[in-house]
């Protein structure tokens, strides 16, 4: 089961391998939890999506979780993707925690197609356009 250590200060959930794994070098490798959810807001019960984030000793190790978004309408079993960009072989056990899974309310709604956009300070200013 996901755990959050602090209850009201931890922003995620940790998750767990579900079986022992080993990370090739340059590889990134799906890593089972046995877990399913249906995550939703505990005060309001709307439905929320989960971003799948690194845990920061993982990260440490040179491990990095991707793909990391899980749709508030899946019900399938949570894989984690874990790739290794360490020049060594890493091992994970079974019962390790591998990663974090943050609620995150549903914002998404249809697109609307426009013939212009309002004015903004910011306006095309893009890459750096803050400074360095």
């Amino acid at each position: 089961m996901p755990v959050v250590a602090h209850p009201g200060e931890d922003l995620g959930y940790d998750v767990f391998a579900l079986e022992g794994a080993v990370l090739a070098p340059h590889a990134t490798v799906k890593v089972r939890t046995g877990i399913a959810v249906e995550a939703r807001h505990p005060a309001t019960g709307d439905p929320l999506g989960l971003l799948v984030r690194d845990r920061s000793s993982m990260a440490a190790r040179g491990i990095a979780t991707t793909a990391g978004v899980i749709d508030a309408g899946y019900r399938g079993e949570i894989l984690i993707l874990m790739t290794n960009f360490g020049e060594t072989a890493v091992e994970l056990k079974a019962g390790e925690k591998i990663a974090q899974m943050i609620p995150v309310p549903i914002l998404t709604g249809p697109v609307q197609k426009v013939e212009s956009l309002e004015d903004s300070a910011r306006a095309e200013k893009g890459f750096g356009s803050s400074g360095r």
